[in-house]
């Protein structure tokens, strides 16, 4: 049966990340009508690169006790969650959806594709299954509230979302280009909710190359790092950098540590530095005839300086496999492309991050005293419940992040629907 926006729902889940997949999922499987708003063109973005696009689905640890023991001073609060869903459930779950899935090292479970996608497909499989309707490029920008309960969201667009039961499932801060941006975090405030500050480890990250140790020192104010694993962009960011003796640091390299310790895990990861970030590709060829035209009697090695700094230039004429000493008025077209490819792709191997040789977690979201979890429902509006990466829990690398999804997503779910379905008086 198809509803219109304007349709009074059962449940309103807010965000399509895998907690909010799920929830809106088993919501729906309970009988509620579910309605899944997400801000992005598309559901599950994070999903999809999670793991280096392997998808970490779980840890193998079946004691629960054992499974809660890796989520720091959490694991009391996250006992009755976890005695209703915890791993076998998932691997259940997924094994019963056609999604076989195998075993590696310290218990990390994937997919047998070895692909996100085929977890991704089965989510979105049970969605239409269910009945949930998903409305996406849908920002939420407001909640309305009538005492403690939580009324109507309104998106972007000018629309209200009303609904007996809400989620809240928009993620944390970690990725923003997936669309983790924090969103979430500033709504619960203003209804009421005390959410501590998110931090992740604020760590400089080594490099492998030794020619890096030649850049000490060298600050550039504004480039765009991205993050790539087996040939998938993770993360991108723009922002300050600093080269050091070992590696690069500075406050948006701080800010991408954790996601890239957590990334290391899977594997090898490859940072790349957009030197001109204000400039697209005909841009910067246009920049760069100009530059050589100015300067069309000096070298190639004397006219870079304009455009970025002395440091950098021999290393980015020797990746563009271009002689220094080249004069200006005799460059090529085809040297002028290599050497714009050099500056918007200046690539680095991680080794790792510096002081720690594994992935510290990030931390804050709301406040776990805030929150009952044996239903995940909010202590502040009674109708309003909260998964996943909201919450303020510490866990490693290692499928628990995926597994904290799928549990507060199917208790949340389950109880939303149950709230929804219980007759007003």
């Amino acid at each position: 049966m198809k509803h219109s926006l304007a349709h009074h729902w059962d449940v309103a889940v807010i965000g399509g990340g895998p907690a909010g997949m799920m929830a809106a999922c088993i919501a729906a499987a309970g009988g509620a009508s579910v309605i899944l708003i997400e801000k992005n063109d598309s559901l599950g973005k994070k999903l999809l690169i999670t793991g280096g696009g392997r998808c970490n689905v779980t840890n193998a640890e079946t004691n629960t006790r054992a499974l809660l023991a890796q989520f720091s001073d959490s694991d009391k609060f996250l006992f009755s969650a976890f005695a209703q869903w915890s791993v076998q459930e998932t691997l259940d779950f997924f094994h019963t959806r056609n999604v076989p899935t195998k075993v590696e090292a310290e218990k990390r479970v994937f997919p047998a594709s070895n692909s996100a996608q085929s977890i991704w497909d089965a989510l979105v499989s049970e969605l239409k299954r269910t009945g949930v309707t998903v409305v996406s490029n849908a920002a939420v920008t407001a909640c309305t509230t009538l005492g403690d309960l939580l009324q109507s969201v309104t998106l972007a667009n000018g629309r209200t979302v009303t609904a007996r039961a809400y989620i809240f499932a928009t993620g944390g801060m970690s990725r923003p280009e997936t669309g983790s941006t924090g969103d979430g975090f500033g709504w619960l405030k203003k209804l009421g909710h005390t959410v501590n500050d998110t931090t992740a480890a604020l760590v400089p990250i080594t490099i492998r190359e030794p020619w890096i140790s030649t850049l000490a020192g060298v600050t550039l104010p504004s480039v765009k790092l991205r993050v790539y694993q087996n040939n998938v962009l993770q993360d991108a960011r723009v922002g300050k950098l600093l080269f050091t003796h070992v590696g690069v640091t500075g406050p948006t390299v701080l800010n991408m540590s954790r996601d890239i310790g957590d990334l290391l895990s899977y594997g090898d990861v490859l940072l790349e530095v957009d030197l001109v970030p204000t400039l697209d590709y005909s841009q910067l060829n246009t920049r760069l005839q100009e530059l050589f035209v100015t300067h069309h009697t000096k070298k190639i090695k004397n006219a870079l300086p304009d455009l970025i700094p002395t440091t950098l230039v021999g290393r980015i004429l020797e990746n563009a496999g271009l002689d220094p000493d080249t004069a200006c008025n005799s460059v090529t077209r085809e040297a002028r492309i290599a050497l714009g490819k050099a500056l918007k792709h200046l690539r680095m191997q991680v080794k790792g991050l510096l002081g720690t040789n594994k992935a510290v977690v990030t931390s804050g979201g709301v406040s776990l005293s805030e929150i009952d979890f044996k239903t995940m429902r909010s202590r502040k509006i009674d109708n309003l419940y909260v998964v996943g990466d909201l919450l303020d829990i510490d866990r490693p690398s290692g499928g628990y992040s995926l597994q904290l999804c799928w549990t507060t997503g199917f208790v949340a779910g389950t109880h939303a629907a149950a709230y929804a379905a219980t007759p007003t008086s």
